[in-house]
């Protein structure tokens, strides 16, 4: 494939190596997907020297062929296949073991623990950003370069460091699952697909005549065969399946569930129990395997307290103002961080934000929209209610008068 001028240079500027004749070694992350499959392509075009390497993380019966999987039997073969086709060298790395224990332990943990994961968040951290990365600096790679739509920016100041930063399609912003990149890693990675659309990488791959142009994205939970994520929790915890009351907000009991593993904050439907009015899950307390519900109102939370920040902006981030997401569809909001006595940071809204859930990720942003500096983010603990927020909620509800007060600030 021949790339256009204007292409080439995109791509080299989102490198920002000079491809040296060839001999500059960029090693591609390659899932088997189409995004992955055409950072190869790309960078192979711009003139660089590419090594593939691709990641077997799991091997479930029917999620090798099944639509939508990710770093299974059937991708490994997509990815040699198109490796081949591009020209480039191609290795497969067994981190079966290793994805098991730092990613789907956890994934399982995390339910029992009365919390919401994010396991490609872990991935990442632990898998991708980690040991993938200490293998490409093991063959001497200038670089790593994964298929996510997110940018990394020099910041100019001669530091030699880069800034992560939104991507031109916002539609397909994967910012909020980078969130725990550290500095060093965000040096050493890039992402050529920054600049484009998803429609643009797909006509990417069909110029290149690459089999996967229409290949279905990867699902979040690559490692769930069929999307039913219960059944793999209850095999690996059966302590999850344990029975407790669904207790309203004003303290009533309303029922009965079957495991608190089949519940999440801010979930409406399919809680098992007929109400006069719409009720949501408020909180979960995993010592008691109690559910609590209530009305939208008892949602509302405006102090999020966080655990492992990873702060990729200049100075302390305690004061600062900032734009938070609490997940990864939501817009973000205008919120400040502060630094408790003990040292915990925490982010309070400028307005109630609902179905904040422990284990989901508070990523910080600049500003909104395209190009805007992503500046970390951490793990959300709690959400909390500030007097304010509290008094808001009686007035919407009054009838939770006695909703407990270990849900403030």
């Amino acid at each position: 494939m021949k790339l256009s001028h204007d292409i080439v240079e995109r791509v080299r500027a989102a490198v920002g190596l000079d491809p040296d004749g060839g001999r500059t070694l960029v090693v591609a992350a390659m899932s088997g997907g189409v995004d992955s499959t055409v950072v190869a392509g790309l960078l192979k075009a711009a003139g660089y020297t590419v090594a593939g390497i691709t990641l077997q993380l799991y091997d479930h019966g029917e999620a090798v062929a099944r639509k939508g999987a990710c770093c299974a039997g059937q991708d490994i073969h997509d990815a040699r296949k198109a490796a081949a086709q591009l020209g480039i060298a191609h290795y497969v790395l067994d981190f079966e073991s290793r994805f098991r224990d730092a990613v789907i332990e956890e994934f399982a943990d995390a339910y029992v623990r009365g919390e919401t994961p994010i396991p490609c968040v872990a991935c990442n951290q632990t898998v991708k950003f980690a040991d993938l990365l200490s293998r490409a600096r093991a063959l001497g790679a200038a670089c790593l370069a994964t298929g996510h739509y997110i940018a990394s920016v020099d910041r100019g100041d001669g530091s030699g460091h880069r800034s992560l930063r939104t991507p031109a399609d916002m539609n397909r912003d994967q910012s909020y699952f980078l969130f725990q990149t550290t500095q060093a890693q965000a040096d050493y990675l890039r992402f050529p697909l920054a600049s484009f659309s998803k429609d643009e990488t797909r006509e990417f791959a069909r110029q290149m005549g690459l089999a996967i142009a229409d290949k279905p994205d990867s699902q979040d939970i690559c490692f769930v065969p069929d999307g039913d994520y219960v059944p793999v929790i209850e095999r690996l915890r059966p302590e999850a399946g344990q029975p407790g009351d669904i207790v309203h907000e004003d303290g009533r009991v309303l029922g009965r569930h079957k495991g608190i593993v089949h519940y999440t904050i801010g979930q409406r439907r399919g809680i098992g129990i007929a109400a006069a009015e719409p009720l949501y899950v408020t909180r979960l307390d995993a010592a008691t395997a109690t559910v609590y519900v209530g009305p939208r109102a008892a949602l509302a939370r405006d102090v999020i307290a966080l655990r492992d920040v990873n702060w990729l902006g200049e100075g302390d981030p305690d004061g600062r103002d900032v734009l938070v997401k609490i997940r990864s569809t939501r817009p973000p909001a205008p919120a400040r961080l502060l630094r408790e006595p003990a040292g915990r940071l925490t982010a309070v809204l400028a307005e109630p934000e609902f179905g904040v859930s422990p284990g989901q990720a508070c990523v910080f942003y600049e500003a909104p929209g395209s190009g805007a500096l992503m500046l970390g983010g951490g793990y959300i603990v709690a959400g909390l209610q500030s007097d304010d927020c509290r008094r808001k909620v009686l007035e919407a509800a009054p009838g939770l008068e006695t909703m407990q007060t270990a849900a403030s600030a």
